[in-house]
């Protein structure tokens, strides 16, 4: 099994299991890699840490740095056997259910935008009616909010494909 870190035309980041190279050059060909992000299937393979090993068997990647973090996407592994079709079905059917997500949420939550710290601890701290809303902040917002008790979850959004 060989396990490639992948990037679609959109700069989404995931990583996928296949049986050999060529299992997964075959699957790419055909269109069968898909972001699971946004369903592109215009993949290519990212840049990857070779796991070199060492004296002892221990690999040298663990002592690199770690990488910069990638766009907000999710991260999609699957150890799977066999050519990588089971995979790419896996993260289909992700792809799937996060977008049913994103349908409910938009639904029946109120969109705040970027104020969404400020509104969720308005909410926390009885300021405002209790309600589901959904927007961004950024991490260090994220982990503050968390710090102070405020429940929120964050979820994989998956931006239309232009």
């Amino acid at each position: 099994m060989i396990r490639y870190e992948l990037l679609c035309s959109h700069e989404h980041r995931f990583e996928a299991w296949f049986r050999d190279s060529a299992a997964y050059d075959k699957a790419a060909a055909a269109g069968g890699v898909e972001c699971p992000a946004c369903g592109d299937t215009s993949v290519r393979k990212a840049l990857m840490a070779p796991a070199i090993g060492r004296k002892g068997g221990r690999p040298a990647v663990a002592d690199l740095p770690a990488p910069a973090a990638a766009p907000a996407a999710p991260t999609m592994g699957a150890r799977v056997p066999g050519d990588g079709g089971e995979a790419v079905e896996v993260a289909r059917k992700l792809a799937e259910a996060l977008g049913e997500l994103q349908k409910a949420v938009q639904q029946n939550c109120d969109y705040v935008g970027d104020q969404f710290a400020e509104e969720a601890r308005r909410i926390h701290y009885g300021e405002t009616e209790t309600r589901g809303i959904y927007g961004e902040t950024s991490r260090e917002e994220a982990e503050a909010l968390r710090e102070e008790g405020v429940t929120f979850a964050t979820i994989p959004w998956r931006r239309p494909v232009s």
